[in-house]
């Protein structure tokens, strides 16, 4: 039996930038204040991470909005809150049905943004498509029916890949493929998140890989469009980017604690 996403995580310049950001978490992981206040920086990661991937969708939003504001008026900033508070909730549905729990992420990243009828469901024949990175024409949905068919078979198949690559190609997937035409951006990145929690290299969710993809946004969209490509080289350069996401999500994370420690 084959074993593609192992593969994938093989190839040339993927491994070193997976290891250093796996020895990022590790070292967030460690640290003593998250033997009793973890619930404290996973709720002020969750915040965070909720910010970034609305401005990464075009949102222009600060931490302090969302920390004095009840209501954000924005859709996309709406969306995005809605996603980070249940992303908690759908760990199981991920690793056993995760075309169910994308299905949900969309409910929750555009409920004010799309008709009820197109909540939850793939893009029609004639549906719409955004392109926030510039990526182009999107697939058809024949072609998006067929890749998230073998994206969940992938996902709930076993492998020896790293859950940082498992993740990045998730990411790359959804954002290539833009399932719904509106909040595929929002699902992409949690569901990024929802599979380093579920696969156990973030079990507390602690890091927040949007705020990494923000920090790195010059790199974000070049590196999406490497993906695209198909080319070996293309998913190994998304891969290296992801992880470097991750990297830098963790010491974020890192800062979090030691502001913390401060009091």
């Amino acid at each position: 039996m084959t074993d593609a996403l192992a593969d994938v995580a093989k190839l040339p310049g993927a491994a070193g930038a997976v290891d250093d950001a796996r020895k990022a978490v590790d070292r967030l992981l460690g640290h003593r204040i998250l033997r009793r206040r973890s619930a404290e920086v996973s709720t002020e990661s969750a915040l965070r991470g909720a910010r970034a991937s609305a401005v990464l969708d075009g949102a222009a939003v600060t931490l302090d909005e969302l920390r004095t504001s009840d209501s954000p008026s924005d859709p996309v900033v709406q969306g995005s809150l809605r996603v980070s508070a249940e992303l908690g909730t759908l760990t199981e549905t991920w690793r056993n049905a995760p075309r169910q729990a994308l299905a949900r992420l969309h409910v929750l990243a555009a409920a004010d943004a799309v008709d009820s009828a197109d909540l939850g469901r793939p893009r029609s024949a004639d549906g719409a498509a955004q392109d926030v990175l510039g990526l182009g024409d999107p697939p058809s949905p024949s072609e998006v029916a067929a890749r998230l068919d073998a994206l969940s078979g992938l996902l709930t198949s076993p492998t020896k890949a790293p859950a940082l690559v498992v993740a990045a190609i998730v990411h790359g997937e959804l954002l290539t493929l833009r399932p719904f035409g509106w909040g595929d951006g929002l699902v992409a990145r949690a569901a990024q998140r929802l599979t380093l929690v579920s696969r156990g290299l973030d079990p507390k969710s602690l890091v927040a890989p949007e705020v990494g993809h923000l920090e790195l946004e010059d790199e974000y969209g070049p590196a999406l469009r490497d993906y695209a490509s198909g080319s070996s080289e293309g998913v190994a350069r998304w891969i290296a980017h992801c992880s470097s996401a991750v990297a830098a999500a963790a010491r974020d994370s890192q800062a979090i604690c030691e502001a913390f420690m401060r009091g």
